[in-house]
């Protein structure tokens, strides 16, 4: 008896000096995720609930909160954001699915060269390709005009960026060639884990292509798909050098977003307590989002 009570308390010691050293390993991290992460947001939210400018700092409760939403520009802005958030995300993971499932079948060489390709995109700098991306959209000699033109697309030159029509799809368009290329690396990997015995199995007895797929590299590349889903919604929602560079979020709020109209109204009005409160919101929008998707995939599991 006194052994089993020696041997258990042994145990007890060990698990807490575990336990300790587990921590004293955590600890920068979580010491960095504290006071650059938690810190920020706390501190965003109390902000917001502030008339800070460069002069003011009194405390105005939500009012920042009830004059965001009477304001036309935030809600202009607000749409702007959920229509490049719902028009990306899904085309971003159907042609990552669509190209992964092509190239991942392919001789090692050959996988590593298109992955090379559609990845260059995401380790180039971002002013890097929006200046090339503004070469091609340029009124007078763009390269976009150039082929249309010959295509007989259109006969006359378009200004694609300060266009309404358009301005905000040529966004979408660029946010969509330079979010590709994580999501197909993603998912040339997922599907290589794929246990292939099951596929052979199901191909012996008969399945087609389309039901081998749903049936059974589906459900194993679902943890794969969340990812791809949060992490393309989130940049989504915080597109803003391409807006920055390209348009100003021109012409006439037709490409601004929240995460644009943040940064006008914090540090170029230096209302910081109004775009705090932009903040918060987006923080929530984002939140939500996520949390839809989550319970999303739960459900297809």
């Amino acid at each position: 008896m006194q052994k089993t009570i020696d041997i258990s308390k042994q145990l007890k010691q060990t698990r807490r000096r575990e336990n300790i050293a587990g921590y004293l390993f955590m600890a920068p991290s979580l010491l960095f995720f504290a006071g650059f992460v938690i810190f920020p947001m706390g501190m965003c939210l109390f902000t917001s609930m502030f008339d800070y400018t460069m002069t003011n700092f009194d405390f105005v409760g939500f009012s920042n909160y009830y004059e965001l939403f009477r304001d036309p520009t935030f809600g202009k802005s607000l749409i702007n954001t959920i229509i490049i958030v719902v028009a990306s995300v899904p085309t971003v993971c159907l042609f990552s699915l669509w190209v992964g499932s092509i190239i991942y079948k392919l001789k090692d060489i050959h996988t590593s060269f298109f992955r090379c390709i559609f990845y260059l995109p995401v380790v180039t700098g971002s002013v890097a390709v929006t200046v090339v991306w503004k070469w091609m959209f340029n009124p007078y000699y763009g390269l976009l005009n150039y082929v249309f033109k010959g295509l007989g697309i259109i006969s006359t030159n378009m200004n694609w960026l300060g266009n309404m029509d358009t301005a905000l799809w040529c966004i979408i368009l660029i946010l969509f060639t330079t979010s590709v290329g994580q999501p197909i690396v993603l998912y040339v990997s997922a599907l290589s884990n794929v246990d292939h015995s099951l596929v052979e199995a199901a191909e012996v007895d008969g399945a087609t292509n389309m039901q081998v797929f749903w049936r059974i590299k589906w459900p194993q590349i679902m943890p794969t798909t969340l990812y791809i889903l949060v992490i393309t919604t989130i940049n989504s929602f915080q597109c803003f050098a391409l807006i920055q560079l390209l348009t100003s979020g021109g012409p006439n709020y037709a490409t601004s977003t929240i995460m644009y109209y943040i940064y006008y109204e914090a540090f170029k009005l230096s209302r910081y307590g109004y775009g705090s409160a932009m903040g918060v919101i987006l923080a929530i929008i984002i939140a939500l989002f996520s949390a839809v998707q989550f319970r999303l995939a739960k459900s297809d599991q």
